[in-house]
């Protein structure tokens, strides 16, 4: 029998990444030059061998249905189980569930018909390579009713406030679930259960009114559920605003940050056949991510582009994010900026944000 199926629920992410999330919801932002955020955590559910994955999207999903599609990249294109995309859809006027309770009661088929006994639930908010696996392994040795994933932040910033903190002691054993911002133990919005004890949970959230799982379920019933800790550490960054977006992908640049996330194990995503970036005789390119398909005439230096950016002669990129299809007119200046999908700059202007607040532009927009 398969071990895990997998949650995705984005019920609860807000899209506060300002312009990128204008058109899309969070976990469908370009990211490392090639990558969306979901792509980490739909890595992470195919490392461990899962087969059926429910996603939960509300709103502004078009353009990540886009780039799921059938889920191939993830092996997830499949005759039975694969990849499930499930917006909200109800028209049950007798239900009285609500919020994410809603969401879930209206796809329990999804739970029943998969073969796996026990959910591995997460947002995509949380970058990281955890090996679900081992905290599957780790959850049955415990005997646990909950897993959580919990991470320690030796120099916690802004991003890190908004997070849930977790007390385990010695044992492993969640003893308290809270928002003190000032404990450096991090829960990762990830947890592991048995399927079956998940269903009556959500069942008896829903007939005492309650609409959020983690809250309503996890937290209220700490103190009678057996609610352990599994420590992550490997990489981990939470991208809940412009500003933690654009330092965790700039940190990218350090050999050592890159290493730690692509080097332990491969993420995948949408797959697109474009020629290799083409340097032509003018550019002058240093530490970098340049993605295929991009054609460099200028200076790029401290960067990321993505796919098909377009840099003309004489253009200067520094500290910047271009994401896919950008062009860079002639004699351009870009300092501290992110440029969204297919935004045109033409020639001569110059634009420089703040490297604690980037300039943003968001995309198809042309100067």
């Amino acid at each position: 029998m398969r071990k895990l199926m997998g949650v995705i629920n984005l019920e609860h992410e807000r899209d506060v990444l300002n312009e990128l999330t204008y058109y899309r919801c969070g976990a469908a932002v370009p990211f490392a030059g090639r990558y969306r955020l979901i792509d980490f955590v739909m890595s992470n559910m195919m490392h461990a061998g899962i087969e059926d994955i429910a996603l939960f999207v509300r709103r502004k999903y078009r353009s990540l249905m886009d780039h799921l599609g059938e889920g191939r990249p993830w092996d997830m294109h499949r005759k039975r189980g694969g990849l499930f995309i499930l917006p909200p859809d109800w028209n049950d006027e007798t239900d009285v569930s609500s919020g994410e309770m809603r969401h879930i009661y209206n796809n329990l088929d999804f739970f029943e018909r998969g073969a796996a006994d026990h959910i591995v639930h997460s947002g995509s908010q949380h970058i990281s390579m955890v090996d679900l696996n081992e905290v599957y392994e780790f959850h049955v040795k415990q005997g646990a009713d909950v897993t959580l994933v919990y991470t320690k932040v030796k120099t916690p910033r802004e991003e890190h406030r908004s997070c849930t903190r977790v007390d385990v002691d010695a044992d492993g054993k969640v003893t308290d679930i809270h928002y003190d911002h000032k404990h450096d133990a991090v829960y990762m919005e990830m947890f592991v259960m048995e399927k079956s004890r998940f269903l009556e949970m959500v069942d008896h959230c829903i007939a005492h009114g309650g609409n959020h799982f983690f809250r309503d379920a996890i937290m209220q019933g700490q103190h009678h559920l057996n609610i352990v800790g599994y420590e992550y550490s490997g990489y981990h960054a939470v991208i809940n605003s412009l500003e933690s977006y654009y330092r965790t992908s700039m940190n990218l640049l350090n050999p050592k940050a890159y290493d730690s996330l692509f080097r332990k194990q491969a993420v995948h995503t949408k797959i697109k056949y474009e020629v290799p970036a083409k340097y032509l005789n003018s550019a002058d390119v240093s530490n970098a991510l340049v993605a295929n398909g991009c054609l460099i005439d200028g200076e790029v230096k401290n960067s990321i582009l993505f796919r098909g950016v377009q840099v003309k002669r004489g253009a200067s990129i520094h500290n910047s994010i271009i994401m896919q299809k950008c062009v860079i007119g002639e004699n351009v200046r870009l300092e501290n900026v992110i440029l969204d999908k297919d935004v045109v700059i033409s020639r001569d202007h110059k634009l420089q944000g703040d490297f604690r607040k980037p300039f943003v532009i968001a995309k198809d927009i042309s100067i």
